[in-house]
């Protein structure tokens, strides 16, 4: 066990001064990945800060704009089961719903959910090359068992794919993400905060050296009508998804006036490309035409030993839940999807 020191913060502004103090100083909430790593040897802490005790970054807020503020400090579980997120975002409860366990949810908070990290095993395994652990020193998945590795976006350096729902339903419902830091405040894109690996894998995001994520903002309401989340694994319990789609669709008179289509378990961020939403605007919903969105979405994708299997699974995914999202009845809790 290493050996590291607690504290808390009290305010966002204590937190990130805390952060900034070393490297080994560390934020932590629910607890639910930091820990693992530490206990794996894969990250250490000098310092825990614990920034639950932080006020005002915990509920939700409804904003002008007619979006909302979802605090980075509330559970998964309360998320996906608070009213406002049920009734006008229920593609991002059926996401949440669809990761880890119930014990986890009711621990895991939002922002850690989008900090979390790859669970590739030769990252997890200290004995192990793994250039996002350990800059330079190769990646094993690359030609080792890599049945849950990437397929679009990896590079030379790295083929671990990022593994939360939450994230990839945000990434189709166009989320911002708000951030405090010691240069002040801002907001990024969803699209823009997490990275491909390219040449330093072991970056998995855009956040500054001690900033804190302090909520995600959803714009006004969308999709809460034809949306499906569709998640693809070994078992159907606390597992990560080999592919998983996050889809909203919004119909005007039987034809697309807009869709969203965002693939996780494939890539290591969330995979959305906008060229495939473009093209079925102002087309009929049918598999002919989803199934022609599927091929730019999966334009170059490349499998590996092990998981060359993914790229028509993914096809047939991306398919299969765009049809979901047209039947609003199939997503009703305890309805059978119309496949």
């Amino acid at each position: 066990m290493n050996n590291f020191s607690y504290t808390k913060a009290y305010s966002v502004d204590e937190a990130v001064s805390l952060a900034q103090i070393n490297e080994g100083n560390k934020i932590i909430a629910g607890g639910t990945n930091i820990i693992d790593l530490m206990k794996y040897f894969v990250t250490e802490a000098d310092t825990l800060i614990d920034i639950n005790t932080i006020d005002g970054i915990g509920d939700i807020t409804e904003l002008d704009n007619g979006g909302i503020l979802i605090g980075a400090l509330m559970t998964n579980a309360d998320t996906a089961y608070h009213p406002i997120i049920e009734e006008k975002y229920p593609l991002l409860s059926k996401a949440i719903l669809a990761g880890a366990s119930a014990q986890i949810r009711n621990m895991a908070t939002n922002g850690g959910n989008l900090l979390q990290r790859t669970r590739c095993y030769y990252f997890y395994d200290i004995n192990t090359p793994c250039n996002k652990r350990v800059p330079g020193s190769g990646c094993s998945a690359m030609k080792g068992y890599n049945r849950i590795h990437a397929i679009l976006g990896h590079s030379e350096n790295c083929i671990a794919v990022f593994p939360s729902d939450m994230c990839v339903a945000l990434a189709a419902l166009d989320a911002v993400v708000h951030i405090s830091g010691q240069e002040g405040y801002r907001k990024l894109a969803f699209s823009d905060f997490h990275r491909l690996p390219g040449d330093t894998p072991e970056i998995d995001n855009n956040l500054k050296k001690g900033e804190v994520i302090t909520g995600i903002e959803l714009p006004g309401i969308k999709f809460s009508k034809n949306y499906s989340y569709l998640k693809l694994r070994d078992r159907s319990s606390y597992a990560f998804a080999l592919v998983s789609v996050a889809t909203g669709v919004e119909l005007e008179h039987g034809m697309i006036k807009e869709a969203r289509i965002a693939l996780g378990g494939v890539s290591h961020k969330p995979w959305r490309v906008k060229e495939a939403e473009d093209f079925l605007a102002g087309k009929e919903a049918n598999p002919e035409n989803f199934a022609a969105a599927a091929d730019i979405i999966l334009k170059g994708a490349e499998g590996f030993e092990h998981n060359s299997f993914k790229i028509n699974l993914a096809k047939k995914a991306i398919v299969r839940n765009c049809m979901m999202a047209l039947d609003p009845a199939s997503q009703r809790p305890g309805a059978k999807p119309s496949l």
